[in-house]
């Protein structure tokens, strides 16, 4: 029993903000590049609201899959990993935007326009974007299949992948053995897990007892496991694609329901309101308040001209 609890003790302590967090990362960075980092997680949280607003009032009418509450990890990350052939999971607003999706492009998707992403016929889950340097595949329904997907892509053409998926994605046996092939054939693959601890509304104690990570290593995958601070995200992320496959487990906190607007409650953390504080102790409180009101301006019109 007292083996179990200290399991148990664990586990827990792997969903907190500080998990795995160096409080040194922040000051590797330069203020140009934590400003960055938070006008993209600005960007996704402001388009978001007006979706939302667009969604309460029946304009879109299409599902959604919010990213907000975890948009720190792809903002970090597309600092990092550029020229990468993208393959998102369903809840992947915020590597499309983050990455440099047109917001106006997707904005029409949601509203089921001929001028959005997929000609408004994809929505929400299957975003794609192959302009500006930027190549996104969009998820395609199948839990998990961007991956096995990716790790074929990669085979075939040589180029850096970068595949996402959730910690529900994670238990299908194609994530797996994806994992293993690409680390047989050193295929050059930065795999990401963003772990909600949720599979729609099932936490990840009641599915399994392993940690993706864990998996990972015992391959030869070089591997993190660590919460959603984009610092630290950011600095793994640079130290990752210099060997790849290479695989970092985040550990976020989803704001709202698995697919609508609604929410359960507060979340666990509020990295987007933690980032903001550390910026503003920082000494950044007028470039922050410039970024949030620009950004804000920017999206309210955006949904305005619809």
């Amino acid at each position: 029993m007292q083996l179990n609890n200290l399991k148990q003790d664990n586990k827990s302590n792997k969903r907190s903000a500080s998990f795995n967090v160096d409080e040194e990362s922040f000051h590797l960075f330069s203020n140009d590049v934590s400003l960055k980092i938070f006008e993209r997680m600005c960007l996704v949280r402001q388009f978001e609201l007006n979706l939302m607003e667009s969604v309460n009032k029946k304009d879109v009418k299409v599902a959604v899959y919010l990213a907000s509450g975890q948009e720190s990890v792809a903002c970090a990350m597309s600092l990092a990993v550029r020229e990468y052939q993208i393959f998102a999971q369903h809840r992947a607003h915020d590597i499309y935007l983050a990455f440099g999706g047109s917001p106006e492009m997707f904005r029409d998707e949601m509203l089921s326009l001929p001028t959005g992403t997929s000609g408004g016929k994809a929505g929400s889950n299957c975003l794609q974007y192959h302009a500006d340097g930027m190549d996104m595949y969009g998820h395609h329904g199948l839990i998990g299949e961007n991956v096995p997907m990716g790790v074929g892509a990669a085979l075939a053409n040589g180029r850096n992948t970068l595949c996402v998926f959730g910690d529900g994605s994670a238990e299908e046996d194609y994530v797996l053995s994806s994992l293993g092939f690409a680390a047989t054939h050193k295929l050059p693959v930065l795999f990401v897990c963003m772990d909600n601890d949720l599979s729609i509304l099932t936490p990840t104690e009641v599915r399994r007892n392993w940690d993706i990570a864990d998996v990972a290593e015992s391959m030869g995958i070089p591997s993190v496991d660590l919460s959603d601070d984009p610092w630290e995200v950011l600095k793994q992320t640079e130290k990752l694609t210099q060997n790849l496959p290479a695989l970092i487990n985040c550990r976020t906190c989803r704001k709202y329901w698995h697919v609508g607007t609604g929410n359960d409650g507060e979340s666990e953390w509020d990295r987007f309101q933690i980032c903001k504080d550390k910026l503003i102790n920082a000494g950044l409180s007028k470039e922050v308040e410039e970024i949030e009101e620009r950004v804000s301006r920017d999206m309210e019109e955006l949904w305005k001209t619809n």
